[in-house]
């Protein structure tokens, strides 16, 4: 066995079902063994896409998502997909070859300091050019990714060190791998008594559930401890989310340009449950908050429990073993429930998402030219009642405004995935087909705007070779359309923010996949229908006005 078979068993042995690469200079040995083996490879046309796979992957399952590029600025252009899972706290391993590790530092082919370039937004690198190493570092940075805050980490392997024997000892020391393990943290009781004591006694309290409490698996918990105690939760736009049915509590997404249900700045008590501080919410400033307001803050993390702020109390714990604490301890208390509060809560949600509610039916709003509106509208009556459940991704700006404030009261965070706090557009095509190689026997659809799509549409290839299918609908309004909207509005007129026409459609269709244009609700609903169906990768091309919610 060589470095890479013994690098491929452990993954295997985890549970990772594939690989995204795309083949270069030093990785011949870790694709023979993957073929060898029979671990998946998804092979892309752009190291962004592979690292935005695997990415995707580690935000829909919580679990690790691998992906592999070769060296120099293949390993610079992967960076792309594992800063955004940076952002989110994504748990994601990035593997990047290199020369032989004698013309390291000599000038060898590509050689760089690849370590440098991902240290900062990664939580583990290493450059491994000893062949005995790989087990023992693999073990240590999939620890890393996974416990704690999960984040991306990163492995260059240099490519004597894969093709050298690797000692069966080596690779037994290294022992099994979990691809999950998320940190257990009850935290400490005296903290989680005065935090309780606190929520207790507030007035108009507000949890802000992040990406920590998907992580964690805490999201069924929240929903518990949220209705035990009647206290509103809301999650910060982009997060990944938890809640996935219909909440009595859950009072949508904040943090967006287009606006939020008035809670945050009404608050007495924020609760920041595995959510980071930041412009979603408000930088927990007062003001725009009120005066004196206080804040819990609960991470697993040891590094996180002062970012942003020093909170009222900090509860060094896992959101769902501190939630479990807490409802016995609030049944215990016998303490009483918000609900005065909850049900003044849910008024200010039925004001602001009662803005975006449609007058008309759809099939009544003529054959002109849709808007980003219509077309979500139109998107989400589509796909109701389709069954099993599709995954729904959004990329874009302008399009995946409209998408957070006309489907927040139907759907749910946890239903769909969006580009996450990094607010990066062009992952979505490499998003899809993550999306179908996790959930192979769910229908995938995308949600894209025309400048987003320009990112990944060569990988319509590559989703097509592979047999990797999903639908993508595609919002052009020949524009950077939130930009462009927002440059409307104080310039008074577009800067560099407007793109050509272009036949999306035809570009997919001459790529192995399926494309058509639709112009009119009734028309997309049918393209749709017909696009689910398929079993190619299907785009979908709906020219918009454009114009943004305001």
């Amino acid at each position: 066995m060589n470095g890479a078979e013994g690098l491929v068993a452990m993954l295997q042995q985890m549970g990772v079902p594939f690989i995204a690469a795309l083949c270069g200079n030093g990785l011949d040995p870790l694709l023979a063994a993957a073929d060898a083996a029979g671990l998946r490879v998804i092979d892309t046309r752009n190291e962004q896409a592979a690292a935005y796979i695997a990415d995707a992957y580690a935000r829909l399952t919580g679990r690790l998502g691998v992906c592999a590029v070769s060296s120099g600025i293949a390993h610079v252009n992967a960076l792309a997909g594992i800063t955004n899972a940076w952002f989110d706290g994504a748990p994601v391993l990035l593997l990047s070859g290199a020369s032989a590790g004698i013309t390291l530092g000599r000038g060898g082919f590509q050689d760089m300091d690849q370590l440098a370039m991902a240290r900062p937004v990664t939580k583990y690198v290493e450059r491994i050019t000893e062949t005995r190493r790989i087990p023992l570092a693999l073990r240590e940075a999939v620890g890393a990714a996974s416990g704690g805050r999960p984040g991306p980490v990163h492995l260059t392997i240099t490519t004597d060190a894969l093709e050298w024997g690797l000692p069966q000892d080596a690779l037994d020391r290294a022992g099994a791998l979990a691809p999950s393990a998320p940190t257990r943290a009850a935290g400490d009781p005296d903290e989680l008594a005065h935090a309780l004591a606190l929520l207790a006694n507030a007035r108009k309290p507000v949890i802000v559930a992040g990406s920590g409490v998907f992580y964690t698996g805490a999201g069924e918990s929240l929903r518990r401890f949220s209705r035990q105690t009647a206290t509103p939760v809301v999650v910060p736009i982009w997060d990944r989310g938890m809640v996935d049915t219909p909440w009595e509590t859950y009072m949508g997404v904040i943090g967006a340009a287009s606006g939020e249900p008035d809670l945050l700045t009404q608050a007495d008590l924020v609760l920041l449950l595995g959510a980071q501080v930041d412009y979603r919410v408000r930088f927990l400033d007062a003001p725009p908050l009120k005066p004196g307001v206080k804040v819990i803050r609960v991470t697993c993390d040891a590094r996180q429990m002062y970012q942003g702020i020093t909170p009222d109390v900090c509860i060094l714990g896992d959101a769902l073993s501190v939630l479990d604490g807490w409802r016995d301890m609030w049944q215990a208390g016998e303490l009483a429930p918000h609900q005065g509060w909850l049900e003044e809560a849910r008024g200010i949600q039925r004001a602001f998402y009662g803005r975006w509610a449609p007058g008309e039916r759809l099939e009544s709003e003529g054959e002109g030219r849709m808007d980003g509106a219509t077309l979500v509208r139109t998107l989400d009556e589509g796909l109701a009642g389709i069954q099993p459940e599709p995954v729904l991704l959004i990329d874009g700006g302008n399009i995946g405004q409209w998408a957070h404030m006309l489907l927040a009261s139907r759907r749910y965070p946890g239903d769909w995935l969006t580009c996450g706090p990094s607010g990066v557009v062009g992952w979505g095509v490499p998003g899809a087909m993550a999306a179908r190689a996790a959930c192979p026997n769910r229908p995938v659809v995308l949600l894209s705007g025309d400048g987003s799509l320009g990112f990944g549409l060569m990988e319509y290839e590559s989703a097509a070779r592979q047999g990797l299918p999903f639908v993508a609908v595609v919002a052009d309004d020949g524009a950077w359309g939130i930009v462009a909207t927002g440059q409307e509005r104080s310039c008074g007129r577009r800067l560099s923010s407007e793109l050509g026409p272009a036949d999306y459609a035809g570009a997919a269709a001459a790529l192995g996949g399926r494309g058509v244009r639709a112009d009119t609700p009734r028309a997309l609903k049918a393209a749709l229908a017909e696009a689910l169906e398929s079993r190619h990768p299907t785009l979908i091309q709906v020219p918009i006005a454009v114009g943004g919610p305001a």
